[in-house]
């Protein structure tokens, strides 16, 4: 079992603490917060151990998990590196690429993984159509929230699409060619609500839009590809998957056939897998622990992660 650590103990942190504990691959050691109130409470209230600085933390384990603001992520993984510990930080891994990509070649150097909590990846709606989605050539996504002040310090590219940006760069196999994007800030002093337009060297095209000044929640994207239709559900777990083959030369009575201008019959089925439940943060932080113990690259390697904050800046960029 690795000995894990937490900086940072907000909401998110909270929950990582609780899976830690509970995992069978890590032996929680105990966290660190800068409020030294909250960590005083969160100690008394279930139990961790409480360090009083993040040295006396970091020295104490093997990961490191950085569940802090944005913007200490890079300053707190420094400090953790040079200690030679392994680091899993929350998305988006730091303020600016710059900083990303410091840490990924300090990483390189003392020859340490870490992994980007990019937990999307992990929705059991999306592991289900995963290796469904080929060469996907428009994909469309939604991702809107009620509006919640905790995350308002970031613009909503940071704090919603960022998740959409991952999973398009992971799926997608060529390079971003050309960004246009929009956006407005409605209460916050950074955009609520965001549309972008990501068009890619082997023609793919996504459209992305992403608010969280909305009345109802929405965690939705869909691929479009030769012969298939893709939906997932982030949010009720839920996804769809819609084919077209040749149609058979007399069809049944239930057959679902289309002909083209052409002439041209396709027979659409539906193709739905099942999809098993499981606690995504819990799996990534068992991935990573995996990763760390057989030496391979985390499923969400600082590089996904560094590229999901290169295409976020360049989107912010073009507003």
């Amino acid at each position: 079992m690795l000995k894990a650590g937490v900086l940072g103990a907000g909401h998110l942190g909270k929950i990582h603490l609780r899976l830690l504990k509970q995992s069978t691959k890590y032996d929680l050691v105990g966290f660190y917060d800068a409020d030294e109130t909250n960590g005083k409470k969160v100690e008394a209230e279930f139990g961790y151990k409480f360090f009083n600085s993040i040295d006396a933390l970091i020295d104490a384990v093997d990961m490191v998990d950085i569940v802090t603001p944005t913007l200490s992520h890079y300053d707190c993984a420094k400090q953790a590196i040079a200690k030679s510990k392994h680091v899993f930080i929350e998305k988006p891994i730091t303020n600016t690429v710059e900083e990303a990509e410091h840490i990924r070649e300090l990483l390189a150097q003392h020859n340490l993984r870490g992994q980007v909590g990019h937990v999307e990846r992990f929705n059991p709606a999306y592991l289900a159509v995963k290796d469904e989605i080929n060469s996907p050539m428009f994909i469309e996504t939604h991702r809107l929230a009620e509006f919640n002040p905790r995350g308002t310090d970031v613009p909503v590219v940071l704090d919603l699409m960022i998740h959409d940006i991952d999973i398009i760069l992971s799926v997608v196999k060529s390079k971003v060619k050309h960004i246009s994007a929009s956006g407005v800030s409605v209460i916050s002093d950074t955009p609520d609500i965001a549309n972008a337009r990501l068009e890619f060297e082997n023609g793919c095209v996504a459209n992305l839009t992403a608010s969280r000044i909305s009345l109802k929640n929405m965690r939705k994207a869909r691929f479009f590809q030769k012969d298939a239709y893709i939906s997932v559900d982030f949010l009720t777990k839920k996804c769809e998957v819609v084919k077209m083959k040749d149609a058979p030369e007399t069809p049944g009575d239930f057959d679902m056939v289309l002909q083209n201008a052409e002439g041209v019959k396709k027979q659409i089925y539906f193709d739905n897998p099942s999809v098993l439940e499981n606690n995504s943060i819990l799996d990534e932080l068992e991935t990573f622990a995996d990763a760390i113990n057989n030496n391979t690259t985390p499923i969400v390697s600082l590089h996904d992660g560094t590229e999901a904050l290169r295409v976020a800046t360049q989107i912010i960029n073009a507003f």
